[in-house]
């Protein structure tokens, strides 16, 4: 009996790319707690029905939209670890420098929406039924030491590294988390300063 070839995944529509752009802009501004299809629907300009179609199910959206948050938010702050003064002071091992200007990146106003985004999902698939936030978490925990650890200087070893990584992305967390509990910039950044600074 023959076998049957695997077909490959078929491209994202434009219309679906263009609808999971627009509620990830949706969800940057509303949130993950309490999202109904409805609402998204009508500030996207379509129906429950159509993203139903175009997603399967509202799960499959929202693991889709996560994973969009995710890659974009590895993406720049890759680009961040890779910037020219960056590159130096990894070169010259200044990792505090390297983490300084990777909190000063996400502690900015304009990354807020991003990094509630991504608590409310960090937290939500930490819960006893995660749903589709399962995962979240971890598959994060690991995008961010990977790219800490990637971004030290060639031939640190792997022990050093993990630890500095793990010990930078504790304390930008930390941090974060303040930032958004109480928005007490002046507090938090002097804090962060008085640690990359010491």
């Amino acid at each position: 009996m023959g076998t049957t070839p695997s077909s490959q995944p078929s491209p994202p529509s434009p219309r679906r790319t263009e609808l999971l752009d627009a509620c990830y802009g949706y969800l940057l501004e509303h949130g993950l707690t309490g999202l109904s299809l409805r609402p998204l629907a009508a500030a996207t300009g379509t129906s429950p029905r159509v993203l139903l179609y175009l997603f399967g199910s509202k799960d499959e959206l929202l693991r889709q939209l996560l994973a969009r948050a995710r890659h974009e938010q590895v993406g720049m702050m890759a680009a961040v670890l890779a910037e020219p003064t960056n590159a130096a002071s990894t070169a010259d091992d200044g990792f505090d420098a390297l983490t300084e200007s990777l909190w000063t990146f996400l502690s900015a106003p304009e990354q807020r929406p991003m990094v509630r985004l991504t608590y409310e999902a960090f937290l939500l698939s930490l819960t006893h039924d995660p749903g589709p936030w399962a995962g979240f978490a971890a598959e994060a925990a690991r995008d961010w030491l990977d790219l800490l650890v990637r971004a030290q200087p060639p031939g640190t070893p792997q022990a050093l590294a993990e630890t500095r990584a793990t010990r930078a992305l504790a304390l930008i967390r930390g941090l974060l988390l303040d930032l958004l509990a109480c928005g007490d910039d002046d507090r938090v950044r002097a804090a962060a300063g008085s640690d990359w600074q010491r």
